[in-house]
């Protein structure tokens, strides 16, 4: 019935949608169900390509025993920037927007340093004041001010100050190119430490021998990434063009 919780028999023919290669739109149509229902069904469940049909059944079944066990109080949240962009599905851009930041944490990012940084890319300003960062994901100034601070530090955000004490951050193209080239340059000391350690040991020696071993395969990685990364600058990047730009 559209409108009600998906059964598992349609999460089934999701699934099978999904197998077969069609989109989200063609999906719902064959299920008589809003598109923004499929996308936020699929982005929540892992993906297009992990997606499962009995696993995001029983996630919800969770989600659900969960939600009756403890229902807060509900504030009413000030909408987003993004629902209101013309030709946004606002449901599909916020499921996006958190499967985006369950990516990040799966990766190693804490929680909320991967919810600044997926909102800062989301962003098409570009970038964000520390109030806007508050506004858009509900949380303290305290909490923003400590992963801004940590995104910082790993050279994944960038901070500039404007007029005044406001403070504006972005993590764009330039950023993470720079964070890249900061990871290799972190390789290459490791590799100079590991040589370090074969005089130490004395060359020839078995320890000595294998670090190395870590030392040339490190040099080799770091400087492949240094490469690959200033030609991805040149050769990659994509300039911003408004709408109905060519």
């Amino acid at each position: 019935m559209p409108g009600g919780r998906l059964t598992q028999q349609e999460r089934q023919q999701i699934a099978g949608g999904l197998a077969d290669g069609l989109a989200y739109a063609e999906i719902a149509r064959r299920l008589d169900r809003p598109t923004s229902t499929v996308t936020r069904e699929v982005l929540r469940n892992g993906g297009p390509a992990a997606y499962r049909a009995d696993l995001a059944h029983r996630a919800t079944e969770r989600r659900a025993r969960r939600s009756r066990q403890h229902v807060p109080r509900r504030v009413p949240a000030p909408a987003r920037v993004t629902d209101h962009v013309a030709g946004r599905d606002g449901a599909a851009v916020h499921a996006y927007e958190e499967s985006f930041a369950e990516l990040l944490t799966q990766q190693g990012l804490p929680r909320m340093m991967a919810r600044v940084l997926t909102c800062l890319y989301m962003a098409d300003e570009g970038s964000l004041t520390a109030a806007e960062l508050v506004r858009r994901l509900q949380v303290s100034p305290a909490s923003v001010s400590k992963a801004v601070a940590f995104l910082e530090g790993q050279g994944l955000v960038r901070r500039e100050r404007e007029e005044g004490r406001r403070e504006r951050y972005s993590a764009d193209d330039d950023v993470w190119y720079q964070s890249t080239v900061a990871s290799a340059r972190a390789s290459l000391r490791l590799a100079e430490t590991a040589r370090q350690g074969v005089q130490v040991l004395g060359p020839g020696t078995p320890a000595a021998v294998r670090l190395e071993n870590i030392a040339r395969f490190v040099d080799f990685i770091g400087e492949s990434i240094n490469r690959a990364a200033e030609q991805a600058r040149e050769v990659l990047h994509i300039k911003g063009e408004g709408p109905g730009g060519s």
